[in-house]
């Protein structure tokens, strides 16, 4: 998550963050696989009269009026889907006009003749190829090969998405006939005039109609897919218009007929003026519906109808009714979703084989964990991934603080950040498979597999994974190390949200990190006598807690200055300590947040200098710190400056100048002695503590870091930062930004006692300066 050097709060990680991804992010050496479930490929063929299909019932329901009826969609698989991935199969497609809900039934077993296979597979490439291309250039290739690949005996993603039977307005599993009867359309696409049994409009059911394909019995143009060749166009038909035929005037014309509209636009002149117009609109565009912010168009162009003369279609599909078309539109979308989660399926067994038997984790769970904000979904990783640091960061530091009880703080903390980096994290993650299983870009269905199309160059090859699982490979990638230990934060967080700190334990020691919580006592070697050196009744009633040894107290007041080595090593501790209670704080007191981002927001807000600095002097414990006089001055130095602050929050980044970081220490330090001396009590630690952070930030009350929000507008408003200098000149830091918006310069420069806050306070001010100039 947060870059190595953000991990200590004394860093902007803000800051650390822009300037990693001004160097850009590297990515892995090695490319790594790109996943695909073994539940939807294809065995090599055989030569077997009859298939085997597990059927899922589709069911699709929009909440808002819908202009245009769906229809339920049957996935036929030969390998069965289990219980849990049909049980998490129910979710929302945001479409035009409001959310739709999709859910998944298992709907039974069928067996498929070799011909019913065959036509079904035809079936499908052609709707999906006429959906997603729009086009008809490269049909009859595709199809050409897809003949020709029936007999090749290779691994491919394969399955069927077919129409429903209704039977009595209650569905049952195939549209067989429907299938067939397409499949002899193409097959005889000469003069086929033969009637179909398919629900027609009106009374010119079975009226013989010129069209390109020959003499055409209305049955089956009324509802069907046709092509155009004088505009290269497909359309779909839902039937005839009674009142116009070629002669009629043109709709919002008074004197221009459509016979006299096509000689003069294309040229082309009618020879079946009298035949009755044909009521068709544009085929549905395939889009990406899962998308958290789609944009709506007030009218897309498959809304428009036009009327066509027959003489000009040619017929593609029939029957196909727009109600099939516009929910087979929805498809690609869907399959995606079913992918994702079988991916997330499969990963979890390939973790839980590993695991204790009582472990478990729900499967949306890991699918969160594996979804990035690039999918640009309704979810992603990081709020887990956010619990998940903190929770890493404490396993870390409280188990090296028990193993190596006499190294210093400095030699801990070299250790520690070893264990958390992304570097680290991202190659544990790769040598455990679990790149493979990443989704990070947002979904194209124009990239997407229609299955059983074997015009493509795409090939699969089984893998084994450790739990000696079959698993294929659908390509390489390259994906930075820094997302792949973001994922596997992420995954901590998601075993500790559900499972609690064991399963935690459990899959970080799988991934490579050895931590336990057993403990350990702490051996110490501190002679003092505590009440001649600090007023521990005080102390304790500020706390509201009674120290078994009070020396713990004097350490976690006693500045490096004061005693060798200090209170380094409780903050150290404590800094872990508290982080991770107040994350999992937040994530369990505002499960419904918005957003995944807020409660990074509101831990980066809690959880830093500004914070316990403040939290500290509004208790008065710098009152009680034994140091030198010279960290005594600059201890008063910072109270002064913060008494020009408000007292109502100590959360936020309000401080526009630097101080000593010996009052945000002596917080951290006081959580690890509290730690240490309750038998490693984290709750009673964050009870102690939250007494000094008392008003916790919350969502209404969350002001964003001035690096987020100049970051966020600049580029929301597609903004160019042009410059940012940053330099030392007579002890203190001068920092540079330039931001060019709408053709005008805006530039400030600060200068501070530290890069950090002249760094913050140039962004607050050229953040100022945008929004007063309306920008």
């Amino acid at each position: 998550m947060d870059k190595d050097v953000a991990r200590n709060k004394s860093v902007d990680p803000l800051v650390v963050e822009e300037a990693i991804q001004e160097l850009g992010r590297e990515p892995s050496d090695d490319e790594q696989p790109r996943y695909v479930p073994i539940e939807l490929v294809k065995p090599p063929c055989s030569n077997d009269a009859s298939v085997m299909y597990h059927c899922y019932l589709i069911e699709l329901k929009p909440n808002f009026d819908c202009d245009i009826p769906v229809s339920d969609i049957v996935l036929g698989t030969r390998n069965e889907l289990d219980c849990d991935t049909i049980a998490n199969m129910n979710f929302e497609l945001q479409v035009q006009g409001g959310p739709l809900t999709v859910n998944f039934k298992h709907a039974g077993d069928v067996s498929l003749s070799s011909e019913q296979v065959l036509a079904c597979r035809r079936f499908q490439i052609t709707i999906f190829k006429i959906l997603v291309d729009c086009k008809l250039k490269k049909l009859d290739e595709v199809l050409e090969r897809f003949c020709l690949g029936q007999n090749h005996r290779t691994e491919s993603i394969d399955y069927l998405l077919l129409p429903v039977e209704r039977i009595h307005q209650r569905p049952s599993i195939i549209d067989l006939e429907s299938i067939m009867s397409m499949s002899s359309l193409c097959n005889d696409d000469s003069k086929n005039s033969a009637c179909v049994n398919f629900p027609q409009p009106n009374n010119n059911s079975h009226v013989l109609l010129h069209t390109q394909n020959g003499m055409v019995c209305t049955c089956r143009i009324q509802n069907s897919v046709v092509y155009t060749p004088h505009n290269s166009i497909l359309y779909c038909i839902t039937g005839l218009l009674d009142d116009l035929n070629g002669n009629s005037l043109m709709k919002d014309s008074k004197s221009l007929t459509y016979k006299a509209h096509y000689e003069a636009k294309h040229g082309i002149n009618l020879c079946f003026d009298q035949q009755l117009l044909l009521n068709g609109r544009h085929i549905f565009r395939v889009q990406n519906y899962l998308l958290k912010c789609r944009q709506q168009t007030k009218k897309e162009s498959s809304d428009k109808s036009v009327e066509l003369p027959p003489e000009l279609c040619a017929i593609i599909m029939s029957p196909i009714s727009t109600s099939n078309l516009y929910s087979f539109s929805l498809v690609p979308s869907i399959m995606h979703r079913l992918e994702s989660l079988l991916l997330s399926v499969n990963l979890k067994h390939m973790i839980l084989d590993h695991c204790p038997q009582n472990i478990t984790i729900p499967t949306i769970k890991v699918l969160e964990s594996i979804t990035t904000k690039g999918c640009q979904e309704n979810f992603d990783l990081e709020s887990l991934e956010t619990l998940g640091d903190s929770f890493l960061k404490y396993a870390a530091s409280q188990q090296l603080f028990k193993t190596y009880q006499n190294d210093r703080e400095g030699l801990l903390s070299v250790n520690k950040d070893k264990i958390i980096s992304n570097l680290s994290l991202g190659k544990l993650g790769c040598d455990r498979k679990i790149s493979g299983f990443i989704r990070e870009e947002s979904f194209d269905p124009k990239k997407w597999t229609i299955p059983g199309d074997y015009s493509g160059n795409y090939f699969l090859n089984e893998e084994l994974l450790f739990n000696k699982r079959s698993i294929y490979v659908g390509g390489t990638r390259k994906i930075d190390t820094e997302v792949v230990g973001d994922v596997v934060e992420a995954l901590i967080g998601a075993f500790l949200s559900t499972g609690g700190e064991l399963d935690a334990i459990y899959f970080m020691n799988w991934v490579g990190i050895e931590v336990d919580l057993d403990h350990i006592r702490y051996e110490r070697h501190l002679q003092v006598q505590p009440e001649k050196l600090i007023d521990v009744g005080h102390l304790e009633s500020l706390l509201d807690y009674k120290f078994c040894d009070p020396s713990l107290l004097v350490e976690a007041l006693s500045h490096g200055s004061y005693m060798p080595g200090g209170y380094q090593r409780l903050e150290f501790l404590g800094d872990a300590v508290l982080d991770y209670m107040i994350t999992a704080y937040f994530y369990h007191t505002y499960p419904g947040m918005t957003s995944p981002r807020f409660l990074t927001d509101m831990r980066s807000a809690s959880v830093n200098n500004d914070c316990y600095a403040r939290s500290a002097v509004k208790a008065g414990l710098h009152e009680h710190i034994l140091a030198s006089d010279i960290v005594h001055r600059n201890i008063d130095s910072t109270v002064n400056n913060f008494g020009l602050l408000s007292t109502e929050s100590t959360f936020g980044f309000e401080s526009e100048t630097s101080f000593t970081n010996v009052l945000a220490d002596i917080i951290e330090a006081l959580a690890g002695a509290i730690f240490i001396d309750s038998v490693y009590n984290k709750q009673i630690v964050f009870q102690s503590i939250r007494r000094l952070l008392e008003p916790l930030v919350s969502p209404e009350t969350l002001k964003l870091h001035p690096g987020r929000e100049f970051n966020d507008y600049c580029q929301k408003k597609h903004y160019n930062v042009q410059k940012l200098v940053e330099c030392f000149q007579n002890g203190e830091a001068r920092v540079t930004i330039e931001v060019e918006a709408e053709g005008v310069t805006y530039e400030h420069k600060s200068t501070a006692s530290n890069k950090i806050t002249a760094h913050k306070l140039a962004q607050k001010q050229v953040l100022r300066s945008l929004k007063e100039n309306g920008l």
